[in-house]
């Protein structure tokens, strides 16, 4: 006899406002939650602790996982550049002390890999071994010190033409705390616009490795950040294969409307997907 397994609670990425409008929704089935406020360079600079506090007084009760979406703007986490390097590592340590003050327990972190270099990497003796030590200069002390938080740190997709190369530069690290991420419509652009494989390959890639997803529809041109059910993501393979999981990922909506978010739970909880 088959063992029901309940279908994955769906969770959700919102800055402040968006939680406080959805609040009573997230905390009905404790959804995950991750927090995007903090990725801004003139937030993590200034007095950022009173936003903080805001957020924390307005999910009092939750008790989902709790992540936020790491600083990414303006910088390779593998730049050649040691003045970059240094911002890098500033900004790493800037996410880390909001994790700290939040009790988040994930931060979502941007691949290095561009679609230029999966055309040249092997066109340059060890490109891709540079790369990774490139990545281990500008956020290896983060890593330590992620592992000493209890905060896991997950790479995800941007331009990824290769499903792998970023699971590779995760593994490279040999910790518990460096996991990846998908982002549904940056594959499916990357699959639409440069023949990458579709969504559901980049979960079979990622295996056990995947830690958390955001979910999102595109037509596989731009990065749309449409509700699941306008474009055209074929929801149902991507969730098989997310079955086949034993890692538990978060499943976090993040979509540009942060007023129809909704919307777009309902369509995957409609197709028999989610909850």
């Amino acid at each position: 006899m088959a063992i029901h397994q309940a279908l994955p609670v769906l969770g959700v990425a919102l800055p402040l406002a968006g939680i406080r409008l959805h609040r009573d929704w997230i905390l009905d089935k404790q959804r995950d939650l991750e927090v995007q406020d903090f990725f801004f360079a003139d937030v993590l600079n200034g007095d950022w602790r009173p936003l903080a506090d805001e957020v924390k007084q307005t999910i009092d009760g939750h008790t989902g996982r709790l992540g936020i979406h790491g600083p990414f703007w303006g910088f390779s986490i593998a730049s050649k550049d040691p003045d970059v390097r240094a911002v890098v590592h500033k900004r790493m340590h800037q996410g880390l002390d909001v994790c700290a003050h939040l009790g988040a327990t994930q931060m979502v972190i941007h691949s290095p890999y561009t679609t230029w270099d999966y055309n040249n990497l092997d066109d340059h003796q060890d490109a891709r071994q540079a790369t990774i030590e490139l990545t281990h200069a500008a956020i290896g002390d983060a890593v330590r010190r992620a592992a000493d938080m209890g905060v896991v740190l997950v790479i995800e997709n941007i331009e990824d033409k290769d499903a792998h190369i970023r699971v590779d530069l995760a593994r490279s690290f040999d910790s518990e705390f460096v996991r990846v991420s998908i982002d549904t419509g940056h594959a499916n652009y990357a699959h639409g616009s440069t023949g990458a494989p579709p969504v559901d390959y980049f979960v079979h890639a990622a295996g056990d490795m995947l830690h958390h997803v955001h979910l999102q529809d595109t037509d596989g041109y731009a990065d749309r950040h449409w509700n699941p059910g306008e474009g055209n993501i074929r929801w149902a393979s991507v969730f098989r294969a997310l079955e086949r999981l034993n890692s538990n990922p978060r499943l976090i909506l993040e979509v540009r409307n942060k007023e129809t978010v909704r919307a777009g739970a309902d369509h995957l909880i409609a197709l028999g997907l989610a909850q």
